[in-house]
């Protein structure tokens, strides 16, 4: 005879696939190992969270859930996947796949929130449904859950469907079993690191956030960014996939089937000349429910003018 907890985990992962979630799991809500605490701390120290400050923030929250929910005795751990079905076309700014359609902040929460609401119903115990907007470890949790492992891009890679999956959680006072942690790894592979455009990671896993071109292409708003940008900027207006489009994990990548993230009419016809006409009550409504939005608009602005510049120049 099933125990009432295996009874209700598999009716709280029958309704996470109802709701689209394509991988939920498990894991005690203990306090992050020491080992994973000093290398995030380590990270921290040598800068390599770059302007990220808020990273730096937080850390003893990040250290326990239970900080976040008292009594919490699970994390949840839930992924979405937002792999496009169609692509920009040519001649468009690049955007990263995550920013194509409906903010994935308001996407996420609300299916959290649902789910979070028929786990009160059944199990009469506290939830907090938690975005990555919340100071909880994501991938770290996602991999204790056994939904997959934290990749050299540092990314979290499910075996078998890859890397494009937003992650979300649930922490709760609901105590549920917890699923076997994901032990794979990358091992030699490496293609990432060669990949990346700017040299931010290394085959040990850690990624110089001051260097990646995601990151200063979204996160960092200083007027100006760094000449050397210019060399590798491409056509990349909203950060860069390129350490996930090489994974071999990837390769066979499904399309999502989230009508929330397909791409918007704004991001398929995307241009240095839109963007320059753009005045910032245009950028606020064509963006308003778009991560898009979280660049700000003198950023967005920032990235097209280097663009163009650098496409000038090397047509001159």
């Amino acid at each position: 005879m099933q125990s009432p907890s295996i009874d209700i985990a598999s009716q709280i992962k029958s309704q996470a696939a109802s709701l689209g979630f394509d991988a939920c799991g498990f894991a005690a809500a203990v306090p992050v190992d020491d080992d994973a605490v000093s290398r995030y701390d380590r990270w921290i120290e040598q800068g390599h969270h770059g302007c990220m400050q808020w990273a730096a923030g937080h850390r003893d929250l990040r250290r326990d859930p239970s900080m976040l929910l008292e009594g919490a005795q699970t994390v949840i751990s839930l992924a979405l996947n937002y792999y496009p079905a169609r692509f920009q076309p040519p001649g468009t700014l690049r955007v990263a796949y995550y920013a194509y359609g409906r903010d994935y902040h308001e996407v996420l929460r609300e299916k959290l929130t649902e789910l979070a609401h028929f786990i009160e119903q059944i199990t009469h115990c506290t939830t907090r449904p938690c975005v990555d907007s919340a100071p909880i470890r994501e991938r770290y949790w996602a991999q204790q859950a056994g939904v997959g492992f934290i990749g050299l891009n540092n990314c979290l890679i499910i075996p078998g469907k890859g890397s494009f999956f937003f992650l979300g959680e649930i922490v709760t006072t609901a105590q549920l079993p917890p699923d076997e942690p994901c032990t794979m790894t990358c091992g030699e592979c490496g293609k990432c690191v060669a990949a990346c455009p700017t040299g931010a990671m290394n085959r040990h896993g850690a990624v110089d956030a001051s260097r990646c071109l995601s990151c200063l292409l979204i996160e960092n708003h200083d007027e100006q960014l760094p000449d050397w940008v210019g060399d590798v900027i491409g056509d990349r207006v909203v950060g860069c996939d390129e350490c996930q489009l090489c994974c071999p994990h990837n390769a066979h990548a499904t399309a999502t089937t989230i009508e929330d993230f397909a791409p918007t009419p704004a991001v398929m016809s995307l241009t240095c000349e839109r963007i320059g006409q753009m005045s910032g009550g245009d950028f606020k409504r064509t963006f308003a429910h778009s991560a898009i939005s979280r660049l700000r608009y003198k950023t967005l602005r920032r990235n097209a003018a280097m663009i163009e510049k650098k496409n000038f120049t090397s047509n001159k």
